[in-house]
């Protein structure tokens, strides 16, 4: 299996969608007439083992980097496939973030909206998974060459999760566009034996792109695993995602019950 099927008709898709571009038009837009990635299968792979006993990681495409390093390249046609690893006790606000599609205010409010550290190493504490893998990798998804994410950072990217044994991962993606990079490189990992769980806000583009295993909800951009400075939000969420990883016996697009809780909460007057 292909992780874009009919990569070369694709490519001439995108092809003629840079040519047909407007001159001078921003590179941090898509635009409607963006030919997005279309799959009409998924590879699978089981999880051999129950999420106490996982290892698991966490993938971003939140294009977060450490506050002192180089940021990403914006400017590069087809997007910027650079990988960065970031262990676990960097904080907060150590972090910046490169934005495209997507508005960073929550997550610079609560870095958990987007990358969970917190929540899973509370996780981690009380069982519910193994162990929250020591680095996790975010890359800025803001990736229109889908191919060129496939070929050339992706190989990368799997390398890294299989150095350090991970058995499982949770990838979040940030933008619209994000969610077809991050539905590919889960359908890559997945592909090499590693299980993985997506979280979704927009579910046309996983529909299309077809991941393994995905759970959406009505949520927002940029804030994709829970809002900001709600962590029962944020815990809601990861807990029936992950919780489903291990049950799931085929390719499967879900949807959470977190808005039909959430807004219970709030008419009691809890939130």
């Amino acid at each position: 299996m292909e992780i874009i099927e009919r990569v070369d008709e694709w490519s001439k898709r995108y092809g003629h969608w840079q040519q047909g571009r407007t001159r001078g038009s921003p590179r941090s837009e898509v635009g409607s007439d963006y030919p997005f990635v279309e799959n009409k299968r998924a590879p699978f792979t089981p999880a051999r083992r129950a999420l106490p006993m996982m290892n698991l990681a966490l993938i971003s495409s939140s294009g977060a980097y450490i506050n002192g390093t180089d940021s990403y390249d914006t400017n590069m046609v087809g997007g910027d496939i650079e990988l960065r690893e970031i262990p676990r006790e960097v904080e907060g606000e150590d972090l910046l973030y490169c934005a495209r599609g997507w508005d960073t205010e929550a997550v610079i409010q609560d870095r958990n909206a987007l990358m969970p550290i917190d929540r899973l190493a509370e996780f981690e504490g009380n069982g519910i998974i193994g162990r929250l893998n020591p680095v996790w990798w975010s890359f800025c998804g803001h990736i229109p060459d889908a191919a060129k994410l496939v070929e050339d950072m992706l190989p990368n990217l799997i390398e890294r999760v299989k150095r350090y044994e991970v058995q499982a991962a949770l990838l979040v993606p940030a933008s619209r566009l994000c969610h077809q990079s991050i539905a590919l490189v889960a359908r890559g990992l997945e592909l090499e034996g590693i299980p993985t769980m997506m979280l979704a806000v927009e579910k046309d583009v996983v529909e299309l792109v077809r991941p393994p295993r995905c759970c959406y909800y009505d949520g927002e951009l940029g804030s994709v695993a829970g809002r900001p400075n709600w962590p029962e939000h944020q815990r809601r969420i990861l807990d029936e995602a992950l919780r489903l990883l291990e049950p799931m016996d085929q390719p499967t697009i879900h949807k959470l019950v977190v808005e039909l809780e959430s807004q219970v909460e709030k008419e009691r007057g809890e939130r």
